[in-house]
């Protein structure tokens, strides 16, 4: 007799090196296999090499299971896969891999970006609300003093009650945020040009200047594009009040960073930067040792095993496909004029 026939579709794991074995557990390796017809195992770390295994595997896949690493789908790289339907992203962006011949090709695409999302918008949660505090500063002066102080008396333009923070940018992100912020007694202002209503307890502001001037903490939740180089430049920079927090956990290049250091210098304003430009500083930038900023290696993003929010995300949507349900987090190319 023979055996019933197969229908699983078929998938190819497509990403850099070393991100698998971060990505997935065997437990997510378990559902793979049970969901699709592949080779778990089996990752190509370059479509365009002359590998056999991957070469067969990519003529037969129906689906891509991409992260951080994955080789540009240019008309070449389809041309070696005349099944493929779908790629399904666990990750965020996908901008670096997904081309124009994707869409072309009418492929279907969804990504993690909301799994990723949740992590940036704890972190800005608590730099906005350690913002509020100083708890960067007084540490500092602690670590100074190590002596009873008047911390009272120091304390009094600190704290979080009433305070008014200015998001720019409502992306998932933004969202988030803005979902993280509400139990608090936090005045909420939002800037971003393509919403038209707020969203429930926030003020949407028409201009950015206007958000800077009337916050005491900024967050960079904007997309980067064209339009948004530097968009928080010089004329923003100055209108934030004195002891004003930035906080970026966006990309580097929306902050003119020169003119943001003399502001950061003479501690007229305070930061918290997890992305800058470059993206390394160099190693003399002031941005290290500034006592009034607080600078992390791009950290906001999923890591350590908030990837696997991510993996879980790409699965349940690989489940809906299989079963022939929609994407939930389906990404359109027309939203890519406007998004990471």
């Amino acid at each position: 007799m023979r055996p019933a026939p197969d229908h699983r579709p078929a998938l190819l794991l497509a990403m850099g090196p070393g991100v698998p074995e971060r990505l997935l557990t065997d437990a997510h390796r378990d559902r793979l296999a049970a969901l699709t017809r592949t080779d778990p195992h089996l990752v190509a770390h370059d479509l365009t090499a002359p590998d056999a295994r991957v070469a067969a595997a990519l003529a037969d896949a129906e689906l891509l299971l991409t992260c951080w690493g994955a080789t540009p789908l240019t008309p070449e790289v389809l041309d070696r896969a005349p099944r493929l339907k779908a790629v399904v992203h666990a990750a965020g962006s996908v901008k670096h891999h997904i081309t124009d011949a994707c869409w072309d090709r009418g492929l279907r695409v969804t990504s993690a970006a909301s799994a990723n999302a949740l992590p940036v918008a704890e972190y800005t949660l608590a730099a906005i609300l350690f913002a509020g505090k100083r708890v960067l500063g007084s540490a500092q002066r602690y670590a100074e003093l190590r002596a009873d102080h008047t911390w009272l008396v120091e304390s009094a333009p600190w704290g979080n009650y009433r305070r008014t923070v200015g998001l720019v940018g409502a992306s998932r992100i933004g969202r988030r945020v803005i979902d993280l912020l509400s139990p608090f007694d936090i005045e909420v202002l939002l800037y971003d040009p393509y919403v038209d209503v707020a969203p429930p307890g926030v003020e949407l502001v028409t201009d950015l200047d206007d958000l800077c001037a009337r916050s005491t903490v900024v967050s960079v939740h904007a997309p980067q594009l064209p339009s948004t180089r530097h968009m928080i430049g010089a004329s923003q920079l100055a209108a934030m009040p004195d002891g004003a927090t930035l906080i970026n956990t966006s990309r580097g290049s929306l902050i003119d960073e020169q003119a943001l250091l003399p502001h950061l210098v003479s501690g007229r304003l305070h930061a918290t930067l997890d992305v800058t430009d470059p993206e390394l500083p160099p190693p003399d930038s002031p941005l290290y040792t500034l006592p009034n900023v607080l600078l992390t290696p791009h950290v906001a993003g999923s890591l350590g095993n908030e990837l696997h929010r991510m993996t879980d995300q790409a699965l349940d949507e690989i489940a809906r496909y299989v079963h022939g349900e929609p994407f939930t987090e389906e990404v359109l190319v027309d939203d890519l004029t406007r998004s990471a």
